[in-house]
């Protein structure tokens, strides 16, 4: 099957450093693939190479089977056919709705009736027809969107490009503009790549998700295998706010570091420095699974409606685990795991001791294995630890 995108060997580099380190991404038609990294791994670069607003060092573009950017070619941005949504929206401000539409169609040269027919239908997928005489001024955020999106609707692109759109949204109507952008989509049946740094925005709306670091795409899955089969250690830190554990694989059981008994697993340890992967949602109580009971004491606890967010400090690093009931900063609590969802990966050490972004591997901060790990729960009511010794 043809890819709707095709991106090959990809590379740049920006102030002597490399931005993008020959990269590849195939995209199918009528797919959702989001980018999603951290700022500086890439993924805005790579968005605005694919819509022609930068040109590579090296690699190769392609829509379809139509290359729009080689070394020896470069499409213009105006003619690869691609709409791009912005964080900002760009709207022109002196315009109506139907007049910003109608000035993106402008370079297509399309006659009066034509142009007309795919502004009304635009209109009406997005639900606007009844403010198509409106400035942008006097819209809302979330209508202001729904014109940027029509504008890209009435051009009928071969791909749409999406660069945060929702960022300027507050939380409850980025969700429904969320829920509304992926129906219309899928319901045209366009091809999207969507920019994001937020995890369950990409979780709930992409088909595929190619997770980017530093210039590179660690993993490039669905959803729920980045959730349930993380590549390596950066992965798992980044998708779904997984906590990671610090030991040892012997045997085909995983030794968290600090003395704690060895845990049964799901046999696929392989030995050697390893941690340990440990989704909040997992933990059981010590009762359920008594091969892999694990210590802990409480650090903070967050409420998070269905259970208790905590924080737990355990001799292999600290963990964030759901909680049935509230626990009080410096409980001991004891828990399970099931052993069929210990997921185990190698330690990310180098040759020098050091992990991949040049951070001192330490058993006993576990945390240190993936830049950010902390922060990436729900908010909740917290309940601090007040100088309470570790275990």
């Amino acid at each position: 099957m043809t890819q709707a995108l095709t991106c090959r060997s990809i590379a740049k580099t920006l102030g002597g450093k490399q931005i993008l380190k020959g990269l590849d991404l195939a995209v199918k038609p009528a797919e959702v693939v989001s980018l999603l990294g951290a700022s500086g791994s890439g993924k805005t670069t790579l968005l605005r190479m694919i819509a022609g607003l930068m040109d590579p060092d090296a690699g190769e573009i392609a829509l379809g089977e139509r290359v729009v950017w080689s070394p020896a070619l470069n499409i213009p941005a105006e003619r690869r056919r691609i709409g791009m949504v912005f964080q900002d929206y760009a709207l022109w401000p002196h315009m109506s709705v139907a007049e910003n539409l109608a000035f993106g169609l402008r370079p297509q040269r399309l006659p009066a009736a034509e142009a007309r027919a795919r502004i009304d239908h635009a209109l009406g997928a997005t639900r606007m027809s009844p403010f198509r005489d409106r400035r942008p001024q006097d819209l809302s955020g979330g209508q202001q969107q729904r014109v940027a999106i029509a504008r890209c609707l009435a051009a009928r692109p071969a791909l749409m490009l999406f660069d945060e759109p929702l960022s300027n949204l507050d939380a409850a109507l980025r969700e429904d503009m969320r829920t509304e952008m992926m129906s219309l989509v899928r319901r045209e049946g366009i091809t999207v790549v969507y920019v994001t740094h937020d995890q369950g925005e990409a979780m709930a709306m992409s088909d595929r998700i190619a997770v980017m670091r530093a210039g590179e795409i660690a993993q490039f899955d669905t959803p729920q295998r980045l959730y349930d089969a993380p590549a390596d250690p950066f992965v798992a830190g980044f998708i779904g706010g997984f906590s990671l554990m610090a030991g040892e694989g012997c045997g085909g059981r995983f030794v968290p570091a600090g003395g704690e008994t060895a845990l049964l697993t799901d046999g696929s340890v392989a030995d050697g420095a390893a941690v340990l992967v440990v989704r909040p949602e997992d933990v059981r109580p010590a009762e359920a699974h008594p091969a892999t009971r694990i210590r802990g004491r409480v650090l903070n606890a967050a409420f998070h409606g269905r259970c208790w967010r905590l924080l737990v400090k355990t001799g292999g690093g600290l963990l964030r685990l759901d909680w049935p009931s509230h626990a009080l900063a410096g409980d001991l609590i004891t828990f399970s795991l099931p052993p069929a969802r210990c997921r185990v990966l190698p330690a990310p050490a180098t040759s020098n001791g050091k992990d991949t972004h040049g951070h001192p591997v330490d058993p006993a901060h576990t945390d240190r294995l993936v830049p950010g790990l902390h922060g990436r729960g729900r908010r909740g009511f917290h309940h601090r630890a007040g100088g309470r010794a570790d275990p």
